[in-house]
């Protein structure tokens, strides 16, 4: 999916609002998108220095910790490097030609929330909104019953349409009080269309969060089986804690077994 081009300054909005851009992709992505497309356009030749941060900052109407956050990301595309002189477009070899855009994804060595690397860099449909967990969750989550709380609802599409893999997130209060990217969402009551959370789990560990994950993977009752001409579904229930045992994230997803892989991936 294409990311637009940042807005005018006429319609940027100010850094304090919670929500990215119109509602559609934070900012930090329509900046790594602009700096993106200088590299690939030599705009920002090979070798040469980047725009401080207070620059970049000016430029796009946003704080130093969202241009950091823009040059986090094309730092783990090798597309720049940073040193104690600043940030430069990186040189690549003398054959290489013109760097090449690539789309926004996190490092392979990092899992994608919610449903890994595979389910980030397909075509997906996602939302966040506010909404009360089920009563069971709520304890877990730190919430009262009726209590409202970030919820993020995604879906992963086959090419010609048939959904391949359902989640759904709820987050706890504790979440929510510890991790600043999903803080900002707080003020927020009208749904996030396709938000971009692939990094939650990078953003854990930048609030210095441990997190534990716990998943357990079953075939859901009634789910039809290839021996009777249906495809078979798994689902995986995921509980994310940080090292004290709080809850911070309660997960659910739903797939076809046909159609994807699960793949558990663990941090020592």
């Amino acid at each position: 999916m294409a990311v637009p081009d940042p807005v005018p300054e006429s319609e940027a909005e100010s850094e304090a609002a919670p929500a990215p851009w119109r509602g559609e992709v934070p900012r930090y992505l329509r900046i790594a998108s602009a700096l993106r497309d200088d590299l690939a356009r030599h705009a920002l030749a090979p070798g040469s220095r980047l725009p401080s941060e207070r620059s970049l900052a000016q430029r796009y109407h946003v704080n130093r910790q969202t241009v950091r956050s823009a040059l986090q990301l094309l730092r783990e595309e090798r597309l720049v490097v940073t040193d104690r002189r600043g940030t430069f477009a990186a040189a690549g070899p003398p054959d290489a030609g013109p760097p090449v855009a690539r789309p926004v994804a996190p490092a392979v060595s990092r899992p994608a929330f919610p449903g890994g690397s595979r389910a980030a860099e397909a075509l997906v449909r996602a939302s966040l909104g506010w909404e009360p967990p089920p009563s069971a969750l709520a304890p877990r989550l730190q919430l009262t019953p009726g209590e409202p709380t970030l919820v993020h609802r995604h879906t992963v599409l086959a090419p010609h349409g048939p959904a391949l893999q359902r989640a759904v997130s709820w987050f706890s209060r504790q979440a929510l009080d510890e991790i600043p990217q999903l803080a900002r969402y707080r003020r927020v009551r009208q749904p996030v269309h396709q938000p971009d959370l692939r990094l939650l789990y990078h953003w854990m560990h930048q609030a210095g969060l441990r997190a534990t994950h716990r998943e357990s993977v079953r075939v859901p009752p009634g789910a039809p089986g290839t021996a009777a001409g249906g495809a078979a579904r798994l689902s995986v229930h995921r509980v994310v804690s940080d090292q004290h045992g709080h809850v911070l994230e309660v997960t659910d997803i739903d797939f076809s077994a046909q159609e994807a892989a699960w793949t558990y991936e663990y941090s020592l």
